[in-house]
């Protein structure tokens, strides 16, 4: 008796490249760029947004002919990593909720209009078209089932990325949530290379003014000596001021007394003249009664020595 061999079940793959370029054109290609690693710089810090650039999208297990590669798509709630394709059913069924595309010459209407049914259907919750030739961006947001065109781009904030649409004369701009636009990459090169130079002007620039703030600090240093020198000069100018002061007094004191000596003195020898004075007189009118009773003084005085 046989036993028939268990069927195997045929290896489905799923190929990484649909063998068509990433863009036609160098204005494509660097949109593509832009968008992609703008946002990618947008959730460096979320580890659980996955950002892709022309990654091929299979949202049906089993269907590999079911797939469109986005210019750019956003899955949030996935982790980063690298992926030879985006297989929904290994994503925890999440398709991407955002996706770009950059026109290019080639696209059609009608293909555009087919891919804007993909995503319809496979749940993308926002869809942007941005045309760089033009200078132009049509955009869709999910409304229950289907996506319903966005009536007017300029000014629009997306809801879950946080970016704004502008349209203006000189084309399309996105910008960061804090107001940032996207740039190239030589736009981030030379936008760093100005912030690290400007950097580098305000160290020399700080730098300079420390250098004044410590000359400055060392000069009000040597006026605040200067000044404690002054200030004892002051003092001992004072301290001199005041010796000099009780030295003129005391001269004074001893000139007042010398004067008051010499006032005493002088009174003195006034009144030893004025003795003397009164005893000539006395002397004179006695000779004189002398004379008048015949007597010669110079007798009486010879005799009585």
């Amino acid at each position: 008796m046989s036993v028939a061999a268990p069927e195997t079940k045929p290896t489905i793959i799923y190929p990484e490249s649909d063998g068509q370029p990433m863009a036609d054109n160098t204005l494509q290609f660097r949109w593509i760029v832009v968008v992609q690693g703008n946002l990618a710089a947008l959730f460096a810090d979320r580890p659980d947004v996955f950002v892709a650039g022309d990654l091929l999208w299979y949202p049906v297990e089993g269907r590999p002919d079911i797939r469109r590669a986005p210019d750019v798509m956003v899955a949030i709630g996935r982790p980063k990593g690298d992926r030879g394709a985006y297989l929904q059913w290994e994503e925890g069924g999440q398709p991407p909720q955002v996706v770009f595309e950059i026109l290019s010459p080639s696209n059609t209407f009608s293909e555009m209009a087919r891919k804007l049914e993909f995503y319809e259907r496979y749940g993308v919750s926002e869809y942007y078209v941005i045309d760089p030739q033009h200078g132009d961006v049509a955009g869709w947001v999910r409304q229950g089932e289907r996506l319903h065109v966005i009536d007017d781009m300029n000014g629009w904030s997306s809801p879950l990325l946080g970016v704004r649409f502008t349209v203006t004369d000189e084309g399309v701009t996105l910008f960061y949530p804090d107001g940032r636009p996207f740039l190239t990459f030589e736009e981030v090169v030379r936008a760093r290379a100005e912030a690290e130079e400007r950097a580098q002007r305000e160290a020399e620039r700080a730098q300079r003014e420390a250098e004044r703030a410590q000359r400055e600090a060392e000069r009000a240093q040597r006026e605040a000596e200067r000044a404690q020198r002054e200030a004892e000069h002051a003092q001992r100018e004072a301290e001199r001021a005041q010796r000099e002061a009780e030295r003129a007094q005391q001269e004074a004191l001893a000139r007042a007394a010398a004067e008051e000596q010499a006032q005493r003195e002088a009174a003195a020898r006034a009144a030893a003249e004025e003795q003397a004075r009164r005893e000539a007189e006395r002397a004179a009118r006695l000779a004189e009664r002398l004379r008048a009773l015949g007597i010669d003084p110079d007798d009486v005085s010879t005799g009585q020595s």
